[in-house]
């Protein structure tokens, strides 16, 4: 994805509506070139929709809270809503949410205990992160955007704070494995293009079997490091990222 096209999703969603030539004036482009992005563009054309009066929409806002989020997650609320909710209602609640998105909730796999074991791990780290304010934090599991074979999102939990959104990966294993580091960092740069420039997205591999651990690998054929942990230590990643927490 190209700044250009990054410039005008970004300002379709931070906005009530915005006109093609509005847009153009704002990024001091021609119109020639912003209406050939409008109707080419597979973010355009997939998560962004244009009015009777020629405004221009996004489904998902650049905004706090993230309005249309909801409509593709099995769950979305603050983090205040999702620790009010007793696990059995959330899983329900998840469910529920997975159908009106077309997930697979096939539980041949054991699907649903992974959701289970999601949730466990996401309500012991907000009780390790007791005396932090998170109630306005967004929380959202299992986000499947899947409009076209052009855009293609998908995150098991993400949680959103004024700065980060912190994209997390589960696996209930203990082994630090090369293909699941390259998952949980596949798809950051659509999600950094979901939220827009007021926002850094920090992958991180989340182990649920595994215990005290946490570090940092280098993902291969690049210079980057993704961050691993088990869940008893996901906290740490926090207390890094939001400046010294503990």
């Amino acid at each position: 994805m190209d700044l250009i096209e990054r410039d005008i999703y970004a300002l379709i969603c931070s906005s009530d509506g915005i006109r093609a030539k509005e847009i153009a004036k704002k990024l001091n482009r021609e119109r020639s070139v912003v209406n050939h992005y409008l109707y080419a563009s597979p973010y355009m054309h997939d998560l962004c929709y244009r009015d009777r009066d020629y405004n221009w929409h996004g489904y998902i806002r650049q905004t706090r809270p993230h309005t249309g989020l909801g409509d593709f997650s099995g769950y979305y609320g603050t983090v205040k809503e999702f620790l009010a909710l007793a696990p059995e209602e959330w899983f329900r609640l998840m469910q529920e949410g997975c159908r009106n998105i077309g997930r697979n909730l096939n539980d041949t796999r054991g699907l649903f205990h992974s959701f289970r074991d999601t949730g466990d791990t996401m309500r012991a780290l907000f009780a390790d992160l007791e005396g932090v304010d998170t109630s306005d934090w967004e929380i959202v599991f299992e986000l499947r955007i899947k409009k076209s074979r052009h855009i293609r999102i998908y995150a098991d939990v993400l949680v959103i704070t004024e700065r980060y959104v912190f994209s997390l990966e589960f696996k209930m294993k203990d082994r630090i494995e090369e293909e699941e580091v390259f998952q949980a960092s596949k798809y950051s740069q659509y999600i950094e293009v979901l939220f827009g420039p007021d926002y850094d997205v920090i992958p991180v591999l989340v182990l649920t079997r595994a215990s005290d651990l946490y570090c940092y690998v280098q993902m291969k054929n690049t210079t980057g490091e993704l961050p691993v942990c088990s869940g008893d230590m996901l906290f740490n990643i926090f207390d890094e990222y939001l400046g010294g927490i503990f």
